[in-house]
């Protein structure tokens, strides 16, 4: 192969790359967009989201942070972090690793660290903070599974791991790990609720046999 076939062979790769991250970042988008608007009773179409949701446009600004960090430009992303925290008053380190489908509500005064994992379909209203205890170094921030829902000013601090599906009541302090498929409250946090069906087989009339009819299993989980 000659020098001139090899090159143009290479630009055809990189072009080809660079059409396939457009069109991620764009589904991305588009991922967000949707998942605004169906979590938010108030958004009355795509274009008011994108408009106007200032938890989105954080998140974006996040994402576009995140991916200047990940290729070593981190001066540039803790700049550009800081410039968005005074913009949309949402602090998100460029350092965190956030899934997609993430929602932020309203979000005036949220923090999340530069260690803290959140996994997809998550949603945060204003004042949360995931936090440290004061240990420094290693991994010091919490970790959101799936589909986990963080109400208004609730905090969430140290290395500790929430399970998929949970749900933290508004001014909530959660210090230790929780199971997945339950609502924590309180000052500690503690179970509140459960939303496993074959959880509630002990507290019911439901006899755990019943829990194979699908009539029975979507009874327990309204």
């Amino acid at each position: 192969m000659s020098q001139a076939d090899s090159l143009s062979r290479s630009k055809h790769m990189t072009d080809q790359g660079s059409r396939e991250r457009r069109g991620s970042w764009l589904s991305h988008m588009r991922e967000d967009v949707a998942a605004m608007r169906r979590r938010d009773p108030s958004a009355t179409s795509d274009a008011n989201v994108v408009l106007f949701s200032t938890g989105l446009h954080a998140i974006w600004a996040y994402r576009r942070q995140h991916w200047l960090w990940e290729h070593g430009a981190k001066g540039l992303a803790q700049f550009l972090s800081r410039r968005s925290r005074r913009r949309y008053g949402i602090e998100i380190h460029p350092a965190a690793t956030i899934g997609r489908r993430f929602s932020i509500d309203h979000g005036m005064g949220i923090v999340i660290g530069g260690t803290a994992i959140i996994g997809d379909d998550c949603m945060l209203y204003q004042g949360v903070t995931l936090g440290m205890t004061g240990h420094h170094g290693g991994k010091r921030h919490p970790t959101l599974g799936n589909n986990v829902m963080v109400g208004a000013n609730a905090t969430i601090l140290g290395d500790i791991h929430l399970g998929d599906n949970v749900k933290v009541g508004a001014g909530a302090v959660v210090v230790k790990d929780v199971p997945a498929n339950v609502t924590v409250a309180g000052v500690p946090a503690t179970i509140v609720k459960e939303h496993r069906c074959w959880e509630a087989a002990r507290l019911t009339l439901v006899k755990p046999e019943d829990l194979d009819n699908e009539n029975v299993r979507w009874s327990c989980a309204l």
